[in-house]
């Protein structure tokens, strides 16, 4: 069955609770990067179109359940109502006569509400029943735009919907889940996944639930020396995750009885220090000189290794770095393999904050079919979870 869509909503005089990740990078109360905002104009326009008055509500960092100034949403109604180029009544609670208000207010002046931090209470993240009725309660009905809080069943996320006949899925929301799905259900082939970033035990879920769906995977970053390492190769004082050695040669076995080919990295750049001034070099991936120095991005044999494997790809998920990304030095395949899914003619999903940092950084932002919001909440979905905001919207 289909999620029940915004669009299937009749929103004219209603008050819709817009739940949003608004979750932004805030520097000496500074936003230093809007895009999650921007994320949900559309959803919020397309509210406002139809005559609605959106409730807007977010978390904001990890605040642990009480007020914390340094985590105030305040920021964010400033800039969202720039882009709005409307009024935005900012409730400094979001929920009691703070709320209230600040509906009256936004209603006399054409405008939207935008709620206090959700996360400013513990009731938010033990999905409270109680608090859950409370942040329903001043709303005619429910939209979820959140994709990247979709894999927690918060009291704005899962218990809210019980108090809705029809919870319906944001614009956003209803992007993420056409292409995700896609990629699962029906992808062009070749399919090739890109997996990088620090951890093998991040991304088992996801490699295990899409190996019978793959033609190619390709791993870089941290993770790859787990699996070298499970191979006999010298891996010096690279990260590696010894307690999934085994895990890893299971994968590696695993993708070989299905015909997935399996892409590792044939040299590296090492180092002896994660910093900008440390001394490196680039050395063939089963050179013993590594000694104790460290790998820390994928060498240009593997950049161009990799780039032939795309080439011909006709649906492509990344999710994560292929070195220490924050160095520059150190940030060279990540950055070439952005320029090489932004060349793919196909389906190009990214995701996860280094990946999409390199992709826009490359300036092929707009050549990538898929830009996902949600990085935890999109290997959970890839990983075959059934995520708690999805599983609590309505069906048409």
């Amino acid at each position: 069955m289909a999620t029940l869509s915004i669009r299937d909503l009749h929103l004219h005089g209603r008050r819709l609770f817009i739940r949003v990740d608004f979750n932004v990078p805030l520097k000496n109360g500074v936003i230093t990067d809007d895009t999650r905002i921007r994320a949900s104009l559309a959803t919020i326009q397309f509210a406002l179109d139809w005559g609605a008055l959106p409730i807007i509500a977010s978390h904001l960092g990890r605040p642990k359940g009480t007020p914390n100034m340094a985590y105030t949403l305040r920021p964010v109604a400033v800039r969202l109502q720039e882009l709005l180029g409307r009024p935005v009544s900012f409730a400094p609670d979001c929920v009691g006569p703070a709320v209230d208000t600040a509906v009256d207010e936004a209603r006399r002046a054409n405008g939207v509400v935008l709620l206090e931090n959700l996360r400013f209470h513990a009731e938010e993240e033990s999905n409270d029943e109680a608090f859950a009725k409370q942040l329903a309660d001043v709303a005619d009905d429910y939209v979820n735009d959140a994709f990247g809080a979709a894999h927690r069943a918060h009291a704005s996320v899962e218990g809210i919907t019980h108090h809705f006949p029809k919870p319906a899925a944001g614009l956003l929301m209803e992007q993420e889940l056409k292409y995700l799905s896609h990629v699962l259900e029906a992808p062009e082939r070749p399919f090739v996944a890109i997996l990088g970033g620090a951890k093998v035990s991040d991304k088992i879920e996801v490699i295990e639930n899409m190996l019978g769906k793959l033609d190619r995977l390709i791993i870089g970053g941290a993770m790859a020396y787990t699996f070298l390492k499970s191979r006999g190769i010298p891996t010096g004082r690279s990260l590696v995750e010894d307690d999934k050695l085994e895990e890893a040669r299971r994968i590696t076995a695993d993708a070989a009885a299905k015909g997935v080919e399996l892409a590792l990295p044939v040299d590296h750049i090492v180092t002896t220090a994660i910093a900008a001034d440390a001394p490196h070099a680039v050395i063939a991936i089963d050179d013993a000189s590594i000694g104790d120095r460290m790998g820390v991005d994928i060498g240009p044999l593997t950049i161009a290794k990799y780039d032939a494997l795309l080439k011909d790809a006709r649906t492509v998920v990344w999710n994560g770095p292929m070195g220490v990304f924050e160095i520059a030095a150190f940030a060279g395949g990540t950055n070439a393999l952005a320029q090489s899914v932004a060349n793919v003619h196909g389906t190009t999903i990214v995701g996860g904050g280094d990946s999409i940092s390199a992709i826009k950084k490359s300036g092929m932002a707009d050549r990538i079919t898929h830009i996902s919001t949600g990085g935890g909440a999109s290997l959970e979905f890839l990983g075959g979870r059934v995520l708690p905001g999805v599983a609590a919207l309505g069906n048409k």
